[in-house]
């Protein structure tokens, strides 16, 4: 058996990669070419809006590499969790980054093909999920917590404006035995897009998981990060890890450390009906630009997939102050315990109660990052004091914040100082998130590996 050669160019679709290293990458003549095209990494607003973290243009752009490259060299490509969240549909406004869906990439790289002269089978596959079909997966006891996951109930379905089941490497094995040469997929494990072309032909399936581990993020395993790329090549005992960018390195520790990465397990990881195990794994410098795995073991489990959903919990304002007087500097936290409990009081004499609203006001440069007790003695030279008010509307959220306004810029902790003026970071002083998100689902169901997978195939 021959080994599968794989060319990751990006962490993510959108998030470039130079030139050089493109290129660099083709001409090591991969088997495929395959990206990541989003995640959950940058919170709940993304999957919830309809919004995608990346523009359009850069995209467009990055697809447009893709699409040629695999074209040039006569092979496929696939990309996973398109535009950032995977659903099936998302915003499409021209003035807003891309939504997180599976047809605006269809649409783009129909764009690119027709722009280009290129005919395509493409194949969409979409993971976002009925409420009413997880609530029957539910009742029959299916739906697992993870760790950290909230309490839910059948109305936690309906409270999500987005739910995707993360694909694993079925449904993209299924897309390309059905002939596409171009897969877009919706929400995916990271893993996954990787690893199913090496999968179906035959390669060691340990390996298969642990490399596509390896480059989710493209080039963040080797010394160029994420502007480098990365090639992964597997076959029946092993795989080898290559630096793409000129210049770049990857070493035994780059390629092992990056196991840990968004996995609470250094040693082991799962995913859909899999857990790989790298105990005995060993990593063999074959080069400055080379390094070779072997050893990694795989133990096959109930087939599950990982829900995702989120929902509006509100609307929110914020507003910002820089401070560096030096009393206020002593105890920080005794300024915004001051001017919480004043603005509470104020609220509740102009007629609006504490229960209709939160807020939380942190000290930035101080423990605003993490909340905990800051080293004893540590006085900071200056702060910025971030206030953040939801409301069930926004109109109520910027009146809740504007009353804090002249708290935040003139008040007074010191008797017998004089009033103090601190300064504001923008003029007006609110600034209006519109409607925020939360995750709902953080769960875990019991399916057969295509059961809530939907497919659409197009010769375009």
């Amino acid at each position: 058996m021959k080994s599968v050669k794989v060319f990751v160019p990006y962490g993510a679709v959108g998030l470039n990669c130079t030139e050089e290293a493109f290129e660099a990458g083709l001409a090591m003549k991969p088997d495929i070419i395959s990206s990541d095209a989003g995640s959950t990494d940058s919170g709940p607003y993304y999957l919830g809006s309809g919004h995608g973290k990346y523009s359009i243009r850069d995209v467009k752009r990055d697809l447009k590499r893709m699409v040629l490259g695999a074209d040039k060299l006569g092979i496929p490509m696939t990309i996973g969790s398109a535009g950032t969240c995977g659903s099936d549909e998302g915003a499409d406004m021209a003035d807003q980054p891309i939504g997180h869906d599976v047809d605006m990439a269809y649409k783009l790289i129909c764009e690119i093909c027709e722009e280009a002269g290129i005919h395509k089978k493409i194949a969409r596959i979409y993971s976002q999920q009925n409420a009413e079909t997880l609530k029957a997966k539910y009742r029959e006891g299916k739906i697992t917590a993870l760790h950290g996951a909230p309490e839910i109930s059948e109305k936690t379905f309906d409270e999500c404006s987005t739910i995707v089941a993360l694909l694993g490497a079925e449904a993209y094995e299924e897309a390309f035995k059905n002939g596409a040469d171009i897969i877009i997929g919706g929400r995916s494990t990271d893993t996954a897009v990787m690893a199913a072309y090496p999968l179906m032909h035959g390669c060691d399936p340990a390996s298969c998981w642990h490399a596509a581990k390896t480059v989710e993020c493209g080039g963040v395993c080797t010394s160029a990060g994420l502007q480098g790329g990365v090639f992964m090549e597997i076959d029946e005992k092993g795989f080898t890890i290559h630096s793409v960018q000129p210049g770049s390195t990857v070493s035994a520790y780059s390629v092992s450390a990056h196991l840990i990465y968004e996995n609470a397990n250094p040693i082991q990881l799962t995913e859909p009906g899999i857990r790989i195990d790298t105990t005995n794994s060993t990593y063999t410098a074959l080069s400055d630009t080379a390094v070779r795995v072997e050893g990694t073991t795989i133990e096959y489990l109930p087939y599950t997939m990982k829900l995702e959903g989120s929902g509006p919990v509100g609307y929110q304002t914020v507003s910002m102050v820089g401070i560096r007087d030096r009393k206020v500097m002593q105890d920080p936290m005794k300024w915004v315990e001051a001017v919480s409990a004043a603005g509470v009081d104020k609220l509740e004499k102009a007629g609006v109660p504490r229960d209709s609203y939160d807020f939380w006001l942190r000290p930035y440069g101080y423990n605003g990052v993490s909340g905990m007790p800051v080293p004893e003695g540590y006085v900071p030279n200056e702060v910025l004091m971030m206030l953040t008010v939801t409301a069930d509307t926004q109109e109520k959220a910027t009146q809740i914040t504007k009353a804090f306004n002249p708290l935040l810029l003139h008040h007074n902790i010191f008797e017998g100082k004089q009033m103090p003026s601190y300064g504001f970071l923008f003029s007006p002083a609110e600034m209006e998130r519109g409607a925020i998100y939360e995750f709902k689902l953080y769960h875990t169901v019991s399916v057969e590996p295509l059961e809530l997978v939907r497919f659409a195939y197009d010769e375009v």
